[in-house]
């Protein structure tokens, strides 16, 4: 039985330390990034090392405590934490060693992009990303990582060349192409629902120096900026992503003071090819149709990843709906301009992230990541600092969503899911789930991981003759 004895023998265990309720720093330690997320853990560890965690798999397990694992705490379902169960809170774990002749990066599971990006940077490496720097490397990663450099350098999980795990059954084991290679499979694309990531092996690229950064047009141009933009970045080369987004402009230094907290439509550029071909490269962008703003300069990798960060602080209200996206028909941009232009508050976003490229070559049964074919992942986030906001961001990202689900693909990113129950986590995966559930029942068949997009056990072992 769970009880005071029984938790400070717990402690006796840890180099970290266990927070719960009537600590000082408890409602400060069991804060996620979401705001709309208010859950209350009956434990939260804050881990040192990788012994803390095992510590804390085989306490929760053996206590039948509900287990939520938390990295850098950005998932907008508040996946990583839990009401009256126990909280990995892996911050603690924090290492990084960059080798350059390998070209490879070793991540702890508590870092986030940001540290990252300091390390490799210095080598004049970085390895795919998302777009803000203050997310979790771990929570990224296993779902399956798109940013800005997807059309260059693939996925994040295209670049996950190993990652040490510790199980349900408390053993810790080391996943690659030759070791546990079902588990390595599994952990790309298939969150947390095998085991707690306790440090990432990432294949690392020349980026360095970018040309980066927005162009801006009239929001009531919308139409015509996305069925320019379907076109021109399908057949860009790799070197230039761009993600298209319903924004408003950011009321701080660079932008223009006039533009401050305008409504607008535009594209985020991201340029990773030589330097003194960008003008060329960006010539048709900033000659189409009278933009408001084209801002792109050069600039680190790292000031591009860490761009949002100041827009997007911790605390917010947060309400996330996402689909795949394969076409841009006429219809749906049409919708979409509908409800771009009736973006609720000045954060309430809609972005179109280009996975074509780079990210195409691989086949959608290489990693459970299930839309290899899709062009875009196509998020709506309604966001504000205000609590009161929170019904009318609700409602403006599900009536969004609905109006253009009937053009998508099918599914989602899982890093852009909230609570959305078994049928959405189904259809993210296609195909690829019932081989995630057979390989769910070898590793954790008592669904101890289960706070998260969660992946039933198989209910009968089918042999994998063809894995």
């Amino acid at each position: 039985m769970l009880n005071p004895e029984s938790i400070a023998q717990f402690s006796a265990t840890l180099r970290g330390r266990v927070v719960q309720a009537g600590d000082a720093d408890y409602d400060e330690s069991r804060k996620v990034y979401n705001a709309m997320i208010d859950r209350t853990p009956r434990l939260i560890v804050q881990c040192r090392d990788v012994a803390d965690v095992i510590h804390s798999v085989n306490f929760a397990r053996d206590h039948a405590l509900l287990l939520a694992v938390r990295g850098g705490a950005h998932n907008g379902g508040g996946l990583g934490t839990c009401d009256d169960g126990l909280v990995i809170d892996l911050a603690g774990l924090k290492g990084i060693r960059v080798d350059p002749q390998a070209r490879t990066v070793r991540v702890e599971g508590g870092c986030t992009w940001g540290d990252v990006d300091h390390a490799t940077h210095a080598f004049g490496m970085a390895t795919p990303c998302g777009i803000i720097s203050t997310t979790g490397v771990g929570g990224l990663t296993l779902g399956g990582g798109i940013g800005h450099l997807s059309r260059k350098c693939g996925l994040t999980i295209d670049n996950l060349l190993e990652a040490d795990v510790v199980l349900a059954d408390g053993s810790l084991v080391t996943a690659n192409a030759e070791s546990h290679p079902d588990l390595y499979w599994a952990l790309r694309g298939g969150g947390g629902n095998f085991g707690v990531v306790t440090s990432f092996v990432f294949r690392l690229h020349p980026v360095s120096m970018v040309v980066a950064g927005p162009t801006f047009w009239d929001l009531d141009k919308s139409a015509e900026v996305l069925r320019w933009y379907r076109d021109f970045i399908t057949s860009a080369p790799e070197d230039l992503n761009g993600f298209f987004a319903f924004t408003s402009v950011p009321p701080v230094p660079p932008f223009p003071e006039a533009l401050h907290g305008r409504p607008v439509c535009g594209v985020i550029w991201c340029y990773t090819g030589p330097l003194e071909q960008a003008d060329a490269v960006f010539k048709p962008v900033a000659e189409f149709n009278s933009p408001l703003l084209h801002g792109v300069q050069p600039m680190p990798f790292p000031a591009l990843n860490g761009a949002f960060d100041g827009l997007y602080p911790p605390g917010h209200q947060w309400y996330w709906r996402a689909d795949f996206v394969n076409e841009l028909s006429d219809a749906a941009i049409a919708e979409h301009a509908c409800w771009g232009a009736q973006m609720p508050t000045g954060q309430s976003t809609m972005h179109l992230y280009p996975i074509d490229g780079a990210a195409h070559r691989a086949k959608s049964s290489d990693t459970p990541f299930a839309y290899r074919h899709a062009n875009w992942a196509e998020v709506v986030v309604g966001v504000s600092p205000d609590p009161q906001d929170a019904p009318k961001i609700t409602a403006w990202t599900k009536n969004y969503f609905d109006a253009l689900h009937p053009y998508s693909a099918g599914g989602a990113y899982v890093n852009m899911m909230m609570d959305e129950g078994d049928e959405r986590i189904r259809a993210a995966y296609r195909d690829n789930y019932p081989r995630l559930a057979q390989i769910k029942r070898r590793y954790d068949p008592e669904n101890l991981f289960r706070v998260n997009q969660n992946i039933h056990p198989a209910e009968e072992a089918v042999a994998e003759a063809t894995h």
